[in-house]
């Protein structure tokens, strides 16, 4: 893929970014439109100009700092800027101007605001998961990655797994470990990327989960009491298939096949 077409599909994806950073923080919010009020400081309500908006850019050259109240602006409003831009360049990289790419790309925007709501909120919004479902089904009679057959069986699959591994934990330890949001999410995740990706997913963002769980335990000294969200180790699981699920297919048959099984 050229140069040129990669910069650009970075640029856009920054500017979509910007936009999922009004989603992330006005969503949880009851009766918020993501519309308006135009884009302000969620501190002093200062209406930003068109040059303290541009992504990324307006960050640095603010200094980090709201120009009005001088307050530090989040580093979560660059990250997801950067982030998007660059998911933007690799799906573009990965698919070309494809209907692929615009379908991944709604996948992707998606999950990095699931990241950042579950980790701010410990909720995964109904708003984004089943609508996801739904595009993620239909999106699959239009794409040639995917087949409705994988993407029905991973919305059946996703769901019911981690809903049977929610409800043995309530069993065993008489308290929810998993909330409905994670059970619709990975029903999402089945969606786009079809019942193959469930094993992974599950156990990618597991052991993620288990090693900064361990790590987050022992910082806040609660024991069993840590409540980590689990979403944000499903969404990146999931990103991490899409773009690796050639290698992860060869390293999964190289197993099997050192293992003799």
């Amino acid at each position: 893929m050229d140069t040129v077409w990669l910069v650009l599909a970075a640029v856009i994806g920054a500017a979509i970014g910007s936009f999922l950073n009004v989603v992330i923080v006005r969503l949880p919010q009851e009766g918020a439109s993501i519309a308006f009020p135009p884009s302000h400081c969620p501190q002093c309500k200062h209406t930003l100009a068109w040059y303290e908006n541009i992504p990324v850019m307006s960050y640095l050259f603010l200094g980090g700092r709201c120009r009005s109240c001088r307050r530090s602006i989040p580093i979560q409003y660059p990250l997801v800027e950067i982030a998007m831009a660059t998911l933007a360049a690799l799906l573009l990289n990965r698919y070309g101007l494809s209907v692929e790419l615009g379908y991944y790309s709604i996948f992707c925007s998606s999950l990095l605001v699931i990241i950042f709501i579950d980790i701010h909120h410990q909720i995964i919004p109904d708003r984004i998961t089943l609508p996801g479902i739904l595009i993620g089904f239909f999106g699959s009679f239009f794409v040639h990655t995917i087949t409705w057959q994988q993407a029905g069986l991973g919305i059946l699959c996703g769901a019911g797994s981690l809903y049977l591994v929610a409800a043995y934990h309530a069993s065993l330890t008489g308290r929810e470990g998993m909330g409905g949001g994670d059970v619709k999410l990975l029903a999402m995740i089945g969606a786009f990327l079809g019942w193959q990706c469930l094993l992974y997913v599950i156990f990618a963002s597991s052991v993620f989960g288990c090693i900064v769980g361990v790590i987050v335990m022992r910082r806040q000294n609660k024991g069993g009491q840590t409540r980590i969200p689990f979403g944000p180790f499903l969404a990146l699981a999931a990103c991490s298939y899409l773009f690796l699920e050639d290698h992860i297919h060869r390293l999964w048959q190289l197993y099997i096949t050192t293992a003799g099984l």
